[in-house]
């Protein structure tokens, strides 16, 4: 691995679920152990599979990974950070303000961001806390906090002043109570993290347009604020053995295609390929295959049966039986679910019904999906920037006009560019929408989280998230919004997610989320499989294999319904393609 030369004390992994960045990140330490180094690998993913990839159980203190003398690893449990982090803001308020008043502002501190601002507690202990690694020689960061928690830690604002004056004001400042008497540690991390001497930063993407914009996204981001000392790992990168082998040749084909059009400021990082492997990279034999791909031998796999699931064809019909209503496609990055969505709202046009797609999704890959849509298919896009851009005007504004100094207008303007705060603006847009399903069918791309849904389904938090800068009233559509949600009959919930260990366990951690806020997921679909679809080639024949433990884990466990929709030689984009992926068993 060309990053591994002339190794930076710390190393820091970054890109979506499902890339492969743990199995590079265990592999890569793994490979500095094995060169008689001191190596802490650390993970920061609240859906994290360190422990299934290394073989061991781990817990928030280092552990000895047996079998490779020199490695140890842990997992900062982002959940248990955030629990602790609440009751320390909370803590103060109990058996002063009514309980109602607590439990909101337990729930305004149940999100998004108190997860990130707890998790880089623990981060910046590692990191900007020289005493606390001294005994290695390296530590490697297994997705790292994203560049909004960073830029907070730039402020040069009067952190205690405003937030002694804002308590309770908003989700996002909650977290910031407890920054004040971390500001030197977290400058530290900074410190570190721009230091590309002593910190190399890790994209990894796989060989797919959308991942690697998704990778180049990244890249702007942190190289805003500083971050340098960057390299691109493109993972499951795949050469043909069977040249007369059809899917072989349309895989290779596409990834190719793929690294061509490597996005601008990726294609001047240095860069490494992982190819695609016969074998799980679980275990230390497994990582050993990522570090030496050339002595792993595909050989004959076990002979698999294609599982019998229903198509999407058939969850098609399904909905269409009910003559109107939502239907929304939610999962992580890069697992398809714009597809799902384009192709679901093809399949109900084709069965008569009036249908209006659209996305909440920055990239609006649904326009490029679905740019020729059939007669009574509308297409729109939510565009998260421009309904954030208006809301943050309006709470500025009002904020202003109640004489907020300088300073703390300035972290104002910083918090809302929180992850909250843009589903708080996208919420009251998609609220819209989703009213049109009372008399013809919405598909969604892409939802608020469960997060929000029960943000608002808390009265004080409603009326401070949802209108704390207009002081006007909430519109109907936004009160009507979660009942219609909730509501079986009306909404339809579809989970996206791939046939491999992290985008399942990612979706299974979004299906909780939805369930805590009183939404149960309609069906899941697994997407981009390999287990229908005849090959002779060895690899992509021992994937197959390797997709079954997984397939079989959401249809026994997880969802109610599954379907699955196989990988497909050309890219499902257009209104034929996706009519092809609807008929595909």
């Amino acid at each position: 691995m060309k990053f591994l030369e002339q190794p930076t004390r710390y190393f820091f992994f970054t890109g979506k679920g499902g890339v492969g960045k743990t199995t590079t990140a265990c592999a890569a330490a793994l490979a500095l152990a094995g060169r008689g180094r001191r190596v802490l690998l650390v993970s920061t993913d609240p859906a994290s599979n360190l422990d299934e990839v290394l073989g061991v159980r781990l817990g928030a203190r280092p552990t000895p990974v047996p079998g490779a003398p020199g490695l140890e690893a842990l997992n900062i449990d982002p959940e248990a950070a955030a629990r602790a982090y609440r009751e320390r803001v909370v803590g103060p308020y109990r058996g002063v303000l009514p309980a109602s008043a607590v439990r909101s502002i337990e729930e305004q501190l149940s999100g998004a961001c108190t997860v990130e601002i707890a998790a880089f507690d623990e981060f910046s202990r590692l990191l900007g806390d020289e005493s606390a690694t001294v005994t290695y020689d390296h530590v490697l960061f297994d997705t790292a906090p994203t560049g909004h928690t960073l830029r907070l830690l730039q402020l040069p604002a009067a952190w205690h002043t405003f937030i002694e004056t804002n308590v309770g004001g908003t989700s996002c400042l909650g977290p910031l109570t407890g920054l004040k008497s971390q500001q030197a540690l977290y400058a530290a991390t900074l410190k570190n993290l721009q230091d590309g001497a002593r910190t190399r930063v890790v994209l990894v993407a796989r060989p797919e347009a959308s991942s690697l914009a998704e990778a180049e996204r990244a890249r702007l981001e942190l190289a805003t604020i500083g971050i340098g000392g960057q390299h691109l790992v493109v993972n499951g990168v795949f050469r043909a053995t069977v040249r007369d082998d059809a899917v072989a040749a349309a895989l290779e084909a596409r990834g190719a295609r793929a690294l061509t059009a490597v996005p601008e400021g990726l294609a001047q990082l240095p860069r490494t390929e992982i190819p695609l492997l016969p074998v799980s990279a679980t275990g230390l034999g497994g990582l050993r295959a990522v570090l030496d791909p050339a002595s792993v031998s595909a050989g004959v796999p076990m002979a698999v049966a294609a599982p019998s699931l229903p198509s999407l064809h058939e969850l098609a019909d399904d909905i269409a039986a009910a003559g109107r209503g939502v239907v929304m496609t939610m999962g992580k990055g890069g697992v398809g679910k714009t597809t799902m969505a384009a192709a679901l709202a093809v399949a109900l046009v084709e069965r008569g019904h009036r249908v209006h797609l659209t996305t909440t999704d920055p990239a609006a890959h649904v326009q490029a999906t679905l740019a020729d849509a059939p007669a009574g298919l509308t297409v729109s896009r939510i565009d998260p920037h421009a309904e954030t851009a208006a809301y943050a005007r309006e709470v500025l504004e009002a904020a202003r006009a109640s004489g907020l100094d300088a300073q703390g207008l300035a972290l104002l303007e910083e918090d809302l560019r929180s992850p909250c705060t843009e589903e708080i603006a996208v919420f009251r847009a998609f609220a819209q929408v989703v009213e049109r399903g009372q008399d013809s069918f919405v598909v969604l791309d892409t939802a608020p989280t469960g997060h929000t849904l029960l943000l608002l389904d808390a009265t004080e938090a409603y009326h401070r998230e949802v209108n704390r800068g207009t002081g006007g009233e909430v519109p109907e559509a936004v009160r009507a919004l979660l009942p219609r949600l909730r509501d079986p009959g009306y909404t339809r919930v579809l989970i996206v997610t791939l046939p491999e260990a992290t985008p399942v366990h990612e979706a299974e951690v979004l299906q909780t989320d939805l369930k805590r806020a009183g939404i149960t997921p309609y069906a899941w679909i697994v997407n981009q499989s390999f287990a229908p679809i005849a090959t002779r080639d060895p690899v992509i024949a021992s994937r197959r294999a390797l997709e079954q433990p997984w397939i079989q884990e959401v249809t026994s466990r997880l969802a109610r319904r599954t379907v699955l929709v196989p990988w497909q030689a050309e890219p499902p984009v257009g209104a034929q393609r996706l009519q092809r992926l609807l008929h595909a068993a």
